[in-house]
Formats: structure tokens, sequence, C-alpha cells
């Protein structure tokens, strides 16, 4: 961060930033600490500024379409189990990172920029909000997409609700978000969850392409068109307002802890408690 083209994000320490010609920025998601290899996980910090990043983006003139990509072996593992853990047994910290959560979407979503995702190996957790939230989404054959919510215990909430049925179908959305069914980028494309599939090799590449055509076209047009089309999104505002309280609650329950511990154990959750209604 001691580039001074980049003192616009000088304080993010989760993201790192790279400036690339025709005004296209790359978002990476990887702290400095990040180690080659391992999935980066959405802890505290890492939550925080993917949710905050997309107004700095937004409100800074020397960007005009961004790359966002994971670092290491895949896009973004699912949230830190200790963040979660914190979440199920403090109220505070579960009401600020439902705040989080509701300005990742809606950040993402008023971002003027356009905003291209890069989407490799797996895709869990508030990365993939942004992933599948992003204006053009790319992902490699043999990505694995993942929403978690229901085998951690919880209402698929985020991003989930706003844009799954509207991507790819109410039916689709329901077989993977209720079974927590992994969706490869093969498949992902074929049902229209993501823009394109590309081979790994590719990915890169035609990521950098697409926001290359995107920077240097017509801005007015093209961000106007960005907002026109998001509006189909805002429409579906109290949907996703609705799945994220739910999910929320879900976290002050029971089942939460059994999907936490499973997880820790690696194996099969055993949910034993009914639902009240």
């Amino acid at each position: 961060m001691l580039n001074p083209e980049l003192d616009h994000y000088a304080h993010y320490q989760s993201l790192k930033l790279r400036r690339h010609p025709h005004g296209v920025l790359e978002v990476i998601m990887g702290s400095p600490q990040h180690q080659p290899g391992r999935l980066s996980t959405a802890d505290d910090r890492m939550h925080r500024e993917l949710a905050d990043i997309w107004r700095d983006i937004d409100t800074d003139p020397d960007t005009r379409a961004v790359v966002l990509r994971g670092e290491g072996k895949g896009f973004s593992g699912g949230g830190d189990l200790d963040l979660v853990q914190q979440m199920a047994d403090d109220f505070e910290i579960r009401a600020r990172v439902w705040r989080e959560a509701r300005d990742l979407v809606y950040n993402v979503i008023n971002c003027g920029k356009p905003i291209v995702s890069a989407m490799h190996g797996a895709a869990v957790g508030a990365g993939l909000v942004a992933g599948l939230l992003a204006d053009i989404s790319i992902a490699t054959r043999d990505a694995r997409i993942i929403d978690g919510h229901t085998r951690l215990g919880v209402a698929a909430g985020d991003h989930a609700a706003i844009v799954w049925p509207l991507l790819c179908g109410m039916a689709k959305a329901k077989y993977y978000l209720l079974l927590c069914e992994t969706v490869s980028g093969e498949e992902a494309e074929r049902i229209g969850l993501v823009s394109l599939c590309v081979d790994e090799a590719d990915l890169l590449p035609r990521a950098f392409e697409v926001a290359n055509r995107l920077a240097t076209g017509s801005q007015t047009a093209i961000r106007w068109t960005k907002y026109a089309l998001n509006n189909w999104l805002r429409l579906a505002g109290p949907s996703f307002d609705a799945s994220l309280a739910l999910e929320f609650m879900g976290f002050a329950g029971p089942d939460v802890r059994e999907g936490i511990q499973s997880l820790r154990e690696r194996r099969p959750p055993n949910f034993t408690s009914n639902a009240p209604f």
C-alpha cells in the first residue's frame, strides 16, 4: 500500500489492490499474511473490508472497471469459524456482521463501476456474494460454487435469495440452496448462474479482456445500463432483507452450534431440533 496511486485504499489490509492500464483495478482477496496454497477465509477484517470497498471504488476517479479474484488455490473460503462462533455467542457481534452482510450486497449492487469476477477452485462465503453479484462472472470449468448456509444450520441469506432465482430460476435455486449441492463452473454456466466458463489457464486473461472492454467503452452508457439492470435486484430487496434477518436469527439458535462443531470435526451434522413453525 506504499504505492501513491493506491492512497485511496491505504487502509485495506485483507484485500490486495493493483492498478492496470485503462483504469482497471484488480482486487485480490488475501491478506499480506496469506499462506500460499490455502484458501482465504472471511475473517473479521476481510468481511468488513469486502463490504466497504465498493463504496471507495464507486468514488475512485481513476477506476473504470474492477477484476475481483481470489489468491491461492481458490476464489474464496467460507466464513472463519471463529467469527461464526462469536456471532453465535455475542449479540453485538452478530448485529455488526448482519450490517456488514447487508452492506456487502447493496454496495456491490450500487457500485457504479462494472465488476468482473474471476472464480477458480472453491467459491464460498462472502467472496461468493461479490462473485455472483458481479456484473460479469467468469468461472473455471472445475470451479466449485457452494452456498453452505443450510449445512451450517442457518437460512440461505446474504446474496442467495436476491440473485439465485433471477439467474438460474427458482427450481434450480431451491435444489442447490436447500441441499447445499456443489455447482461446477461448467454447470453454473449451463444453468445461467455465471456469465462464462473457461479453462483455468484462460481465466485471468479473459477476465482482464472483458474488464478492458468495459473500461474503454462509453462510461455513461455502461454505468447507466448497469444501474437500470440492477433495478431487478433492488426490486428483490424485501426478499433479501427477510432472508438475511432469518439467517441471523439462526445464528442465535441451536442448529448453528452443531453445524460449527461438525465442520470443526469434519463430520456430517446431526441436526435434532425442530423448527418453531
